[in-house]
Formats: structure tokens, sequence, C-alpha cells
């Protein structure tokens, strides 16, 4: 960190002259000082920015910013230093959360290596990509960052030599040089196709090679390989499906979006299988490939030939379906001229160089490049993550009662639940019509009503396995899932989507196993299902509806009745889990997030999403996605072999009083205080971020109302990280927990000593808390907030120092995160860097609000937004 700190302030020096890195110099001066002295030295620091003419302002803010990410990219380098060093730790020690720490603890316990095996092999685990808008950072920006990571791994190698070092170094500031002069924010709005764009480069740049290397610490730490097909963890994504509330994502869309894949992929196996050829120059092959090659002799490599060939149709055939418009493809009757469509025709000449290479006494060979092919085919397929389309339920419902009135079939969105599911299940089991009989050419046809059926029309008309789940947004009940169902019969689809309700509301996750209920007495749907159904939990929605430490325990619970359901109907259930970045919209540390999941809510299936700035975080660089994914897989292993027990009814007991409490304390303030959204929109950039382009995705869903309820979750927690006071992650806490309340302070002691979810909970609530900063959130309020309203703001940061003091009585820590020094350290280090972007900030919204519509100011307070979350290490 040292070292980026002073090549960046030689750039600022070479670049722009003394007199900008001298100013940068004070303020940093004036900025730790105001962190070690308090109230006088903050009161400096904020009138001297205050007093700067924006020509000056703006490029401090940038410069801090800038320093901030070249932070983040060291302590990211860090994290693959301490990999490296557990890896040649001589005592074979293994690091946390590896697979051989998780394994050997396993083995340790009981578990014998075959059902270590058996389990590995039965994991179904998939992690989704979504393009949610809180990635701030340009692609551009990017990959110029990953370039000095790749720098700073080559100045660890111990063999360097002093002209190498240089050179390294000289490459340093050629790229600090290059990110200082590029534009941070973006000039276009963003595409779905740009995120499109976005999500596959994570596969070029990391996860292709992260994979193989990650299924080859599986195998050591089990000490054997496992079978080629063998692939605990696969990705999916939403991106170019996710179309609820985002009217950018079109059926045409999607389908460029699934193409786009397929085109990438087939250009990266292209690459693989060439480097293949060039090394199986072997003449000595089995009887097998012989028959399959022919009289020549290079076997393999005749073989492979073929197999590139047809690769290079199918990246020409994908291209072609980019460029034109509508449709799609048929895959049945393929052959060997046409392209491959279905991961097992890829698979199976390369299984075939396999069984020869061992048959022949050469499976050396065959577990080197050959092996790691197979190991993508396995998990990426030929699409590399399977596309969910995503819409809300009301979309479907407004979709079906048309139909039900152009059919005769009477008032579908004025009836019951009941007797809608009466109409679904009828037309889907005994009805012949299809979209085709419809006149969809009409101009009667609603433009919401024909996006719905063109959507579907669309899904039915790719490959299979482009498509994963259909999620149902905001489902509440039996019709919403059985709406879908139809919907796909309509579209002539021979290959359904899984169907997947996403339970997101308070209300809704209370009554989600109701609604499994009510589905599985369905005989078509359970014949449909075979035995498998997977529902979605939502923790953006329910924080933002109940507040974080209740939506928790909603969450629990209706993974509770969810589990409970599906066992009562003998049908296997995969949990998929929509959680955010923040800790207010689920995010926070991996294993111990799935650790702490109800007992049976696991058992060796889940799905995660992962959103926005948090895909760079995770798998931005190589040997962070290998821990990525190392981690999902063992705390996954161990939650399926070691599962928690179930907590004493005694605490059940008093967390249900304690998420009452903090449920209506939350509530009470967002929902039932009339100047509390006038408070929002005054005291946080809320209504400026709308202006800034981050994703395709509008802040608000269609027809949402200007309140609390129709915002966004991610937009919601955004304003509130960029002020620090982060209040939806917190706020509700500080009533539920104060030790003044009835509950045993005692018994809350040994309820965080024992039980993971509890510990979970008041451990993430804590580190929000160590990260919120009320001297900034206050200057927030000073600067911009109406004197009528300052009043509600104090009362908030009253209400957080009730809140801290009540979680550090229950987990005896002195202060924030002092049992993470690492967090704790990188959390000081940072504020001085952080402060003074928010308080430029501050004076650029006091400016825009004097005067909109300045493009400029625009600009420069994007620079601020960006800085601000690179600071605190995440958005919304």
């Amino acid at each position: 960190m040292r070292l980026l700190g002073e090549l960046f302030g030689d750039t600022l020096r070479a670049l722009d002259g003394d007199a900008l890195f001298g100013l940068v110099e004070q303020v940093r001066a004036l900025a730790k000082r105001a962190h070690a002295e308090g109230a006088g030295a903050f009161d400096a620091l904020s009138d001297r920015l205050s007093d700067l003419p924006m020509a000056s302002a703006v490029p401090i803010a940038r410069a801090f910013a800038q320093f901030l990410t070249l932070a983040n990219i060291a302590e990211q380098h860090h994290r693959v230093r301490r990999r490296r060093d557990y890896a040649r730790d001589a005592a074979g020690r293994p690091q946390p959360g590896s697979c051989a720490d998780a394994v050997g603890r396993l083995r340790a316990a009981g578990s014998s290596d075959a059902a270590l095996v058996d389990a590995v092999c039965a994991l179904r685990i998939e992690l989704v990509l979504t393009a949610h808008p809180t990635e701030m950072v340009r692609r551009t920006l990017q990959q110029a960052h990953r370039r000095i990571a790749d720098l700073l791994a080559v100045r660890d190698r111990a063999d360097l030599t002093r002209e190498e070092s240089d050179a390294a170094v000289d490459d340093l500031r050629r790229e600090i040089a290059i990110v200082w002069q590029t534009e941070p924010v973006r000039e276009q709005a963003v595409s779905p196709l740009d995120e499109v764009r976005g999500g596959l480069a994570v596969f070029e740049q990391t996860l292709w090679d992260a994979l193989p290397r990650y299924m080859r610490q599986v195998d050591r730490a089990l000490g054997q390989m496992l079978p080629l097909d063998t692939a605990p963890l696969r990705f999916g994504t939403w991106i170019g499906g996710d179309r609820d509330g985002n009217p950018n994502v079109t059926p045409e869309v999607t389908r460029k979006a699934a193409w786009m894949a397929r085109w990438t992929a087939a250009a990266l196996y292209i690459r693989d299988i060439d480097a293949l050829r060039a090394e199986l120059s072997i003449s000595e092959a089995s009887a097998e490939l012989r028959a399959a090659a022919g009289d020549t002799p290079e076997p393999y490599r005749a073989v492979l030939r073929d197999v590139a060939a047809r690769l290079l149709v199918t990246r020409t055939y994908a291209a072609a379906e980019i460029e034109r418009a509508g449709g799609g493809c048929d895959d049945r009757g393929v052959d060997a001229a046409k392209p491959f469509l279905a991961a097992a025709d890829l698979a199976a000449p390369l299984l075939l160089c396999h069984r020869s290479l061992v048959a022949t006494g050469n499976g050396l060979i065959a577990a080197g490049r050959l092996t790691d092919i197979l190991r993508r085919v396995a998990a990426f397929g030929l699409t590399l993550a399977p596309l969910d389309i995503r819409q809300d339920a009301a979309r479907h419902t407004e979709a079906i009662a048309w139909l039900a009135r152009a059919w005769g079939l009477g008032s579908y969105d004025e009836a019951s639940d009941e007797t809608r599911v009466d109409i679904l299940v009828r037309e889907i089991t005994t009805g012949t019509r299809t979209f085709a009989d419809l006149p969809l050419d009409a101009d009667t046809v609603p433009d919401a009503v024909r996006d719905v059926i063109d959507t579907f029309r669309i899904a039915a008309s790719l490959p299979a396995e482009s498509l994963g789940a259909y999620v149902i947004t905001m489902a509440s009940r039996p019709s919403d899932v059985l709406a879908v169902d139809l919907l796909q019969k309509l579209a002539a689809n021979h290959r359904p989507q899984r169907v997947v309700p996403l339970f997101e509301t308070g209300a809704d996750l209370q009554h989600a196993g109701a609604v499994l209920d009510a589905l599985f007495a369905v005989p078509s749907y359970r014949a449909r299902i075979g035995g498998n159904q997977e529902v979605m939990i939502g923790y953006s929605d329910s924080a933002k509806d109940t507040g974080r430490f209740a939506a928790a325990w909603s969450l629990y619970r209706a993974q509770e009745e969810v589990v409970a359901s599906c066992a009562r109907n003998g049908v296997h259930l995969t949990l998929f889990h929509g959680r955010g970045g923040t800790v207010g919209r689920g995010g926070g540390p991996t294993h111990l997030a799935i650790q702490s999941q109800p007992p049976g809510s696991i058992a060796g299936r889940l799905r995660v999403t992962e959103q926005g700035e948090m895909i760079q975080a995770k798998f931005g660089l190589i040997d962070i996605a290998v821990r990525t994914m190392e981690v999902y897989t063992t705390a996954t292993l161990e939650a399926t072999l070691s599962p928690v027990p179930s907590p004493a009814p005694e605490w059940r007991a008093t967390m249900e009083r304690l998420a009452e409490r903090a449920r209506g304390s939350y509530r009470s303030l967002v929902y039932d205080t009339p100047e509390f959204l006038d408070y929002f929109h005054s005291a946080t950039p809320e209504p400026e971020l709308r202006g800034v382009r981050i994703g395709s995705r509008p802040a608000r869903r269609g027809g949402g109302t200007d309140d609390v309820g129709g915002l966004r979750a991610i937009p919601w927690q955004f304003a509130w990280t960029q002020t620090r006071l982060l209040l939806p992650s917190w706020l509700g806490v500080e009533d539920a927990l104060d030790p003044a309340g009835a509950d045993d302070l005692a018994e809350l002691k040994t309820m965080y000593e024992h039980w993971p979810f509890f510990r979970s909970t008041l451990d993430l609530i804590e580190m929000v808390i160590a990260k919120a900063d009320v001297r900034i959130a206050a200057e927030y309020d000073r600067r911009l907030v109406p004197p009528a309203l300052q009043p509600l703001g104090r009362s908030l940061r009253a209400r957080l120092a009730r809140a801290t003091g009540a979680v550090l009585a229950i987990t005896g820590h002195r202060e924030p995160v002092e049992a993470t020094p690492v967090l704790r350290r990188s959390i000081d280090v940072r504020n001085p860097y952080v402060d003074p972007i928010n308080l430029i900030q501050i004076e650029l919204l006091a400016r825009m609000r004097r005067t909109p519509a300045q493009p400029e100011l625009t600009r420069a307070f994007a620079v601020t937004v960006d800085g601000i979350a690179a600071g605190m290490r995440n958005t919304g």
C-alpha cells in the first residue's frame, strides 16, 4: 500500500505539478488530525474543503478516490500472498476454510474418505452473477486495476533480478499514470448488453483459469481425482435476463445475451483445443480412438482437429444469431456438420481421448490440460453460465388476465387464488391453446402483455442449456407459480425452465411454507417438478421492509418452514439466497453466512447471487476466485455433513421478542414518521444518485410510489452508505437489544456464544457500526437538511450510539470489530482518506440543489460517489 501511495504521489507531481500534490498532502494531514484530535480538527478540515473552488476540490476527491482504489488492490494482493504463505507452510497447516482444512476436520470428526467423496460429488452449488447497479467502476479501469495487481505479483518473485524489479516498478508507474488520466465517469448510460459483456469478461479473465485450479484443490484435499463429470460448483447469471422493473431488458436482449455467452464459450474452448492439439502429438492410441481417427500417425490431433472445426462453426453460428433479429434456433437433429449446442457432444470426443491416454499408460498426460478442459465442460458447459429469467409476478398476472378475457375464461385478475389455480391447472393439463392461436400482431395487445408473451416465446426458441431458472419476483401465492407453468406451455416450450418463487417481503416470507404446501397438493405440479423444488428468499426487500435484524429472523424462520414443507411432501429442496453486497442486503463473510443457516436448509444444494461490485471483489483475481470457490464448497460441505443443532426453544422465544421489537422500531420510523421521507431525500444523495450512470436498471420499479416502499433496496442502501450512517443495517437494534429492556443480558451473551445464527447476525451489525461515522453523517445534516428536520437526524445518531452500546454489551468487545484486528486496521487506515471525499460531496450536493442541471457538477458528484464506494468497499 505504501509503495502504491508513493508512486501515485510521484504521478501527481509529474502530471499536475507540486500545487495539487501539496494541496492533497495538506488535506491528508488535516484528515488524519481530525481522527486523532476530534471535533476542532474535523471542523478545520471541513472549512478548508468548503473554501476550495470546485476546480481544486474535484481533483482532490479524485486523488483520494484513486488512493483508496490502490489500497483495495493492495489488500486483494495481500490476500493472495497470505494464501501462498499457507501453501508454503513447512508444518503443513492449511488455510482456514480451505478444502484441506475442511476435509481434515471432517475426517477428524468421523467422516470416512468414501463418505467425503460421495458428499463432494453430490454437491450442487451455483453462484449466480447479477448486474445489480452497484458496480461503479468502469470496465476499462477494472482491467487497469488487474494489471496493477499482476505487477504486484511479479514483484513478489524471490528470483527477481534488479533489472526486472526496476522494470516492474516502472510498469506500475505507467499503469498508475494511465488510471489517473482516464475519465472515471462513464460517458454513456450503461445498456443491458454492456452489462452482459462485463459479466462474460469475468469468465474470460479469471474464472476460466480458476475453475480447474479449484478442482485440483478439491482432488488434492480428498486424496484422489474425482470423476471427470463432477462439478460441485457451477455458475449462473441474471445479466440480460433480469427484467424485474427494468424495461431495458427486452426479449431481444435476452436472446442476444444467451448467444453472446455461447460465442464467448466457443472462443475460449477454441483456444484450449488448439493448445491441446499442439501437445498431443502422441501416436500410441487405443483401438477405440483409432477407429474414430482413421488411418493417421497422430490420432489425437485428428480427433481434436474435428472438434476445433466444429467449435469454429459454433462460434460463427453464435455470431450470426447475435446479429440477426428475433427468433431462435432449433437444436434438435444436431449432427457433426452443425455447431455444438449440447455440452455432452463436446465432452464425448474429449472423453474418448482421455480413455485412450489412460489405456495406453499415459494417465499422467491425461491428467493435465485435457482434464482441465473436461472440468470446464462439466462446470461451464457451452454457455459458461445458464441465464435465469426474472420477472414480477404482477406482470404474469396481467398477461394471464388478458389471455383469460381473450379466450372467454372469466375475470382472472379479480378471482380468488383458488379460482385462479383451477383455471391454470385446467389449461395446463387439458388445454390445447398456444400463443399461435392469438392475434398477437393486432394493436389490441397491451405492450406489457406483448413483452411477457415475447419473452416466453424467445425462451422456448433458445437451446435448452442456455437457460436456467425462471424466477418470480414478489411471489406470494400458488397461482404465481402456476401462471409461469402455463405461459411456458402456451409458448410451446418443450424443455421448460424450472420455476422458482422468490419470497421477499416480511409477509411473503411468513407464508412461504403454506404456499409450497398448496402447490405440492396439485397433482400436475408434483408430476412436473419430479421431486425437486427450488425456492428463492430475498434479503434486500425483506430488510427494507422490516429492518436487517428483524429480516434476519424472518428469513431464518421462512427457511425452516420451506424445509419442513419439502420434507413433509418428499421433495428435495434447493434454497436460492438473494444476497447483496452490504450487510443490509444480506452480505457478509460467506463461510459465516452458510454455517449460520437453519439445520437441513443446505443438504448439499445451494444457489447464491453474487452482485455488482462483489463480483470483482470475489472473482477479480484468479487466486481470490479460487479461494472464493473453495470457501463456498467447504462451508456447504460442512453444513451438509455437520449441520448445526437447532436452537433451544427459549432462544427462539427470545429472538421472536427481539425481532418484533426491532421490526416495530424500524417501521415506526421509516414508514410511520411523516417527515422521514423528506429527511431521507435531504440528508442523503438518493435523488442525485438517479442521475449517475451505474447500471441499466431504474432506481424504482415501474409504477413505484415516491416513498421508501416504491424505492428499490439497492439505492436505499446505496444512499445511506454514501453518508456513512448505514442506517438500514442497524436501525431497530437499539430498541431490540438495549440492556435496559426486559431480556436478560446473560441469556443474550449465551446465545451469542453458542448459536451461530445469532452470533453472525450481531457480528455483521457490529461490522457495520465500525464502518459508520456519525461526524460525517452530522455534516450532511448540517449542510443539506432544513433546520426543521435536523432534530430527526440527531435522534438517528443517538439511536446509533445506543445500538453500538447494546451490541458491545453482548459481544463483550471494547470497540467494534475488536476481535478482527485486520478489519479494524483496514477501517482505521481508510477513514482519513474517505472523509475528504464525503466533505467534497456535501459541498457538491449543496451546489447542485441550489442550481440544478449543471453537467459538470453531476460529473464531479459521480467522482465522489466512486471514491466513497471504494473506501467503504461496497456501494449497495
